[in-house]
């Protein structure tokens, strides 16, 4: 047989060096051919296996369970095979928890209309879902221990000249659910923001910031907003006479000193002389708790445009006597 197949390509005139040539060319004409149909698109029931991954008040973030889910899909003939052998990996999906409905128990559900809205994770970008097979995929979550606990902007800032914060800053939620087994969360009160950092500013600020993450504990949200108001302002000082407030009919009080400086910060620009309206008293009640007869100067309203103040002293020395 051997003898006869050299014989006929002697006769066809081949060489060793063609026949290899011409095993290349089929094997070059094969691939194309491959090529081009794998790029073709194709419609094909294709299978995934889903992690639900949700922040649902009160359950473990991530489902005890994975479902398949089964969709008619159309791609091109690689991501069929491509598709087809990686069924086994998971894929994790972070679900809205609008979309987690809840059946009984510990389980919940998502139905084949919210799940186009998440087909893209499941799938791949370059797979279009026309359909999903699978009416409803149901999830497990495991309850889990969880309580309210503040949120502590952590900041550091510094102002031009004559400028400065009215208020705190503020931040969006201001409080966060924690959630984790129970002898982790009682050692949690509060949870901090990263680090906001600004300098010289003259202006108000705002923005998104992350929230320290917690070992072993959940936070129902990742990042938060926070704001802050910064004015310009101008200072001065003036001298301010102590009222004596809430004092017995048949009772009369010397304050000494009977004025004390006030320093004033208002905002720019100043609309009036807010010295005076300032009102600086001390109160009886605080009299009859003290000691040594010393009672800390409060003040009543600040008048409109007034964001800081601060007395020296703060404290006076109270003498008592009858009218």
């Amino acid at each position: 047989m051997k003898g006869l197949l050299e014989k006929l390509l002697k006769s066809l005139g081949f060489s060793g060096r063609d026949w290899a040539a011409l095993l290349l060319a089929l094997l070059l004409a094969f691939s194309i051919w491959l090529i081009h149909n794998l790029s073709l698109k194709y419609n094909d029931y294709l299978t995934a296996s889903v992690e639900a991954h949700c922040n649902l008040d009160g359950y473990a973030q991530v489902s005890s369970n994975v479902s398949q889910v089964v969709a008619r899909c159309r791609t091109t003939g690689y991501n069929v095979i491509s598709k087809d052998i990686s069924r086994r990996r998971v894929r994790k999906v972070n679900f809205q928890p609008s979309v987690m409905k809840h059946h009984e128990g510990d389980t919940f559900y998502v139905t084949s209309a919210d799940l186009l809205e998440y087909a893209h994770l499941i799938y791949g970008d370059d797979v279009t879902v026309e359909y999903f097979a699978s009416d409803t995929l149901f999830f497990s979550f495991a309850k889990v221990d969880h309580k309210r606990v503040p949120v502590v902007p952590s900041y550091s800032i510094s102002y031009r000249p004559q400028y400065m914060s009215v208020g705190n800053i503020q931040v969006t939620p201001d409080s966060v659910t924690i959630y984790g087994e129970p002898y982790r969360l009682e050692t949690v009160d509060q949870v901090y923001t990263q680090p906001v950092k600004y300098s010289d500013i003259d202006a108000d600020i705002q923005g998104i910031v992350g929230l320290e993450k917690i070992r072993g504990v959940r936070i129902s949200a990742s990042e938060i907003r926070y704001s802050l108001e910064v004015t310009r302002y101008v200072e001065f000082k003036t001298r301010v006479p102590v009222k004596a407030m809430n004092l017995p009919k048949d009772k009369e009080m010397i304050v000494i000193p009977s004025a004390v400086e006030v320093a004033l910060k208002c905002s720019f620009p100043l609309i009036g002389n807010p010295a005076d309206d300032v009102v600086l008293y001390v109160d009886y009640n605080d009299f009859q708790s003290s000691l040594s007869g010393k009672c800390p100067v409060h003040t009543g309203e600040m008048p409109k445009g007034v964001i800081a103040c601060s007395l020296e002293p703060v404290y006076v020395e109270c003498i008592l006597g009858d009218r």
